[in-house]
């Protein structure tokens, strides 16, 4: 079942890849929980693409999607979606935004997928039969010092907890090689998986941002720790190799 629903991820993901790399000369914006935190025309265009091509392959399956669509399950499988994961960066025109495609039962993830056209990068995973990067398989870095890794983080949008973020970041970074921000929850996850990170974390995420993403990771042999569906959302998810996650987490 679970390399059915991968199948049916890759296809709709890059079908929503192409019509995203056809960026619009101007943005219409919709905005959500702050002046910052907003969708584009794009974004919404691109899950109308996502849930109609789903739904046609699985009509009784369940949706949860960043843009608003929303479908009870009928069959046990509920897609998780974010159709543009970066959705700043896109706006900037800057890499690494990508399409984010997660199927769950009531397990948890069973498949999920991460494509992200800018950068020609396509992470894949079905749980159980490991990790892939542009068909070939992957492995998280480990074992990795905490004194030599390679981190990335995001930031809040919520300005309080930017705060509290900035206190934590200034205790790390003397005692890690350095850190990214790269702006796309799911691309670090998958930059985890594949060994061009050490380490990920970040607060404020919601199910969609690491539903594929974490499943990649943790089939590439990382450690992924973090709220699962329901949990509140401002909660933190880190993602490392077992021997750095451990070292993290104490520290975070």
């Amino acid at each position: 079942m679970s390399l059915e629903l991968l199948k049916i991820a890759e296809s709709v993901a890059k079908a929503a890849g192409a019509h995203l790399m056809n960026r619009p000369a101007t943005f219409t914006f919709t905005e959500k929980s702050s002046a910052v935190d907003f969708a584009t025309q794009m974004d919404q265009q691109a899950e109308q693409i996502i849930v109609s091509q789903i739904l046609k392959a699985r009509p009784d399956d369940g949706i949860i999607a960043e843009e608003g669509a929303s479908k009870e399950s009928k069959t046990g499988i509920t897609w998780v979606i974010d159709p543009l994961d970066g959705t700043v960066n896109y706006l900037y025109g800057l890499p690494g935004w990508n399409v984010s495609i997660a199927a769950k039962d009531k397990s948890g993830v069973v498949a999920g997928v991460v494509y992200a056209p800018s950068i020609n990068g396509f992470w894949s995973a079905a749980k159980g039969n490991g990790a892939f990067y542009n068909g070939v398989k992957i492995k998280c870095n480990d074992p990795v010092e905490l004194d030599k890794a390679l981190l990335a983080t995001g930031f809040a949008y919520d300005l309080n907890l930017r705060i509290s973020q900035g206190e934590t970041m200034a205790k790390l970074l003397p005692k890690i090689r350095d850190l990214r921000r790269n702006g796309a929850a799911a691309v670090d996850l998958c930059y985890v998986a594949m060994g061009a990170l050490d380490g990920y974390f970040e607060a404020s995420l919601k199910e969609w941002d690491h539903a594929a993403g974490g499943l990649i990771a943790t089939e590439a042999g990382a450690v992924v720790s973090g709220p699962a569906g329901g949990v509140p959302s401002t909660q933190l998810v880190m993602c490392a190799g077992p021997a750095l996650h451990a070292q993290l987490l104490p520290l975070i």
